[in-house]
């Protein structure tokens, strides 16, 4: 029997459960990962309340990171291999879950499974962010919001290091202060000051020509009228909930302006894709490119406060919770 957290309603935190279930041996293509350590991503909170509905009764949770234990047919992992995963299935927030094989990466060894749960998920949004869905360049400027998030303070770092000019927003100024010491050029305090007064006079009044949006509706707006003719507002969640409907007229009336909405499920659907990506942010781990932040680590049985803690903005860096 292991522990699994489940939901037979979408809702608040308080719909999650922990039950004990038997764990069957994993089927062809499949194999079973005893879980060291589990990421929290907002996601989670998506699949939690129905934003992004889920076929119920469901296990949540898409990060992790541990040994194989067994592997069924036509699987080319071994029995003690350390994997990391993030995108092989639902159903992290347990002791042990079977999944994808195809979708686990191994960990390198200079790589403890704490670090590789925080990071895998957050590091391969920002290097599709950055290297794929817009090609962030030395000598550019970019806004990130939400900076001092998981994502936030993987991207400060990883956009500084190609010698980009980054600015982030944030909502406090302890949280300044840490997207500041992870490679933000410029942090701005939303809850005093104008965001797109700020973006202009930081770039003499043209704006960005790229603006990386997870909040949603409620920097949407302010997204938009922060970029140059021609720019690009990569919306690429909804930590405030969905926008409202676009009026396609606002592009044009912004100076032909873009928008997309890309998932990092995407950017990683084949194989080839999905090594490449987690390649390049175990590389920039291990040489210390990025350092990541696990500022939260919670317990199993204390899942519910830990989504509680996520969606009130209380957490900052990554957060891991322990099997």
């Amino acid at each position: 029997m292991v522990k699994v957290v489940q939901i037979a309603q979408h809702g608040g935190p308080e719909v999650m459960q922990l039950k004990e279930v038997e764990l069957a041996a994993p089927g062809p293509g499949m194999a079973q990962v005893e879980n060291r350590a589990i990421g929290l991503n907002f996601i989670d909170t998506y699949h939690r309340s129905g934003l992004y509905p889920l076929e119920l009764p469901a296990s949540l949770g898409l990060e992790g990171a541990g040994v194989v234990t067994a592997v069924g047919e036509g699987v080319d992992l071994a029995v003690g291999d350390r994997v990391a995963y993030c995108s092989a299935g639902f159903g992290s927030y347990a002791e042990a879950v079977n999944l994808i094989a195809d979708r686990l990466v191994k960990i390198p060894d200079s790589i403890d499974f704490e670090t590789a749960a925080a990071v895998l998920l957050k590091g391969q949004t920002t290097e599709y962010l950055i290297q794929r869905c817009f090609e962030l360049q030395a000598g550019q400027t970019c806004l990130f919001h939400a900076a001092a998030g998981g994502v936030g303070l993987l991207f400060g770092q990883w956009a500084k290091a190609l010698g980009a000019t980054v600015i982030g927003t944030v909502g406090s100024a302890a949280k300044a202060e840490l997207a500041l010491s992870h490679g933000y050029t410029h942090v701005i305090n939303y809850r005093e000051q104008d965001v797109t007064e700020a973006v202009r006079e930081l770039t003499a009044g043209q704006g960005v020509p790229v603006v990386y949006d997870g909040v949603g509706r409620d920097t949407f707006d302010s997204s938009l009228a922060c970029l140059q003719a021609r720019g690009l507002l990569v919306s690429f969640g909804n930590a405030s909930g969905a926008p409202e409907a676009l009026d396609l007229q606002r592009l044009s009336t912004g100076g032909s302006l873009y928008v997309t909405r890309p998932t990092m499920m995407t950017y990683t659907q084949s194989k080839a894709e999905l090594e490449a990506s987690s390649a390049a942010v175990f590389e920039r781990v291990a040489d210390g490119r990025i350092r990541v932040e696990i500022n939260q680590r919670y317990a199993l049985d204390d899942v519910v406060q830990a989504h509680r803690d996520l969606e009130s903005r209380q957490t900052t860096g990554s957060t891991i919770i322990l099997p």
